[in-house]
């Protein structure tokens, strides 16, 4: 018995997106390639069990777990997950369902077993190697931007090239948006210094001060980005960090957010 973990309605902005696939040999075609649907399905396979790539049942799938990854490495390197997450924004946008005004921002230390690309001692871990995602949501818990470092960054060095990795977002008449109108963070985050050059980007800072009692009310906006943080970490590909490479590992997180 197979399994379809990959809706019609996912397919339909998926598969313009991919690259074509390569022409078949004549004299010597070997095997049937795997159709792109399926391999996509052996990919939200191992992001929803969490298996390795090389336990995926074929028999279930439809395909070898090496199938899929390697389909993973081709999309990746095209660039397929940057535009399906413009094309998602760009289609919520337009149905009203995106707040860009008020947006959040936060990081999220991860384990990383296999080490790799950006992966640094965590400050918090016994300095085991770990990474750090990097995010950015709307007021509602969308994500904008994802981005990864190794886990001994501070968040702050981070928050001018998240902004940056925010997609130019259509939908409404007008010019595109990539930036919000007011950005909430933690006290992480409390430096005059970025507080400025947010200012110079005509983004009004909404940081909380160290120091300062707790009470000032940004919780009650920033909350969004703790509670997507929890939904992106339910999945144990992004709970821990398997991949070796930060490009597939991204894609990863692009493909779920």
């Amino acid at each position: 018995m197979r399994v379809d973990l990959v809706s019609d309605d996912l397919w339909e902005r998926v598969a313009p997106l991919l690259p074509p696939a390569p022409e078949r040999r004549h004299r010597y075609p070997g095997r049937l390639r795997v159709s792109d649907r399926v391999a996509l399905t052996g990919v939200m396979y191992v992001l929803w069990t969490g298996v390795a790539w090389r336990d995926v049942p074929a028999e279930i799938v439809g395909c070898s777990g090496v199938t899929a990854w390697r389909r993973l490495r081709d999309w990746t390197e095209a660039g397929v997950w940057p535009r399906l997450q413009a094309a998602l924004l760009t289609e919520l946008r337009r149905d009203g369902l995106l707040d860009l005004d008020d947006c959040a921002v936060d990081g999220s230390r991860v384990r990383a077993l296999k080490r790799g690309d950006h992966v640094g001692p965590s400050p918090v871990d016994h300095a085991r190697p770990g990474s750090k995602h990097h995010l950015i949501v709307d007021r509602h818990g969308t994500p904008l931007a994802v981005t990864l470092t190794g886990g001994n960054r501070h968040d702050v060095t981070q928050l001018l090239p998240l902004l940056d990795a925010v997609p130019s977002i259509r939908g409404l008449r007008g010019r595109p948006r990539r930036k919000p109108r007011r950005l909430y963070a933690d006290r992480g985050y409390d430096f005059d210094k970025y507080r400025r050059l947010l200012w110079k980007r005509g983004i009004k800072p909404m940081i909380a001060r160290r120091g300062v009692v707790h009470g000032s009310g940004l919780g009650r906006v920033r909350w969004v980005v703790e509670r997507t943080f929890a939904w992106l970490h339910h999945f144990k590909r992004l709970r821990v960090r398997y991949e070796r490479r930060a490009d597939l590992h991204l894609g990863v997180c692009r493909t779920i957010g």
